[in-house]
């Protein structure tokens, strides 16, 4: 079982920044990918980034030059820096991992509110 908090939501007015914050807890050895997803009223949840172990990352095409995704594996934390918000990035953002086998290691995190006024 891995546990996962994340931290640094809040409210901004476009063009801000936030950094969103996870940390595993747990069974952390099962731990190959770390993810942010987002899901704004009314929408699906849909993927926002992912970060490997070996430093792979990926982007979705709505954030990419905006948003920055980063790892530290010793301490199992990941992390979302997020610039240049837009009204459209308001959203739940969600913190999963993944392992190294196809939906292994497959936890969520509660969430964290991101709120962008324009």
């Amino acid at each position: 079982q891995v546990h996962l908090v994340e931290s640094g939501g809040g409210s901004v007015q476009a063009g801000g920044s936030l950094r969103l914050s996870c940390v595993a807890s747990g069974n952390t050895d099962c731990i190959y990918e770390m993810a942010w997803y987002r899901q704004a009223p009314g929408k699906e949840r849909e993927f926002v980034s992912y970060n490997y172990r070996d430093g792979t990352t990926s982007y979705a095409d709505s954030v990419k030059g905006r948003f920055s995704i980063s790892q530290d594996n010793a301490n199992n934390t990941a992390w979302l820096q997020m610039n240049s918000l837009k009204p459209e990035d308001t959203a739940m953002y969600y913190c999963k991992t993944g392992g190294v086998v196809a939906h292994s290691c497959n936890y969520w995190g509660q969430g964290t509110q991101v709120t962008v006024s324009s």
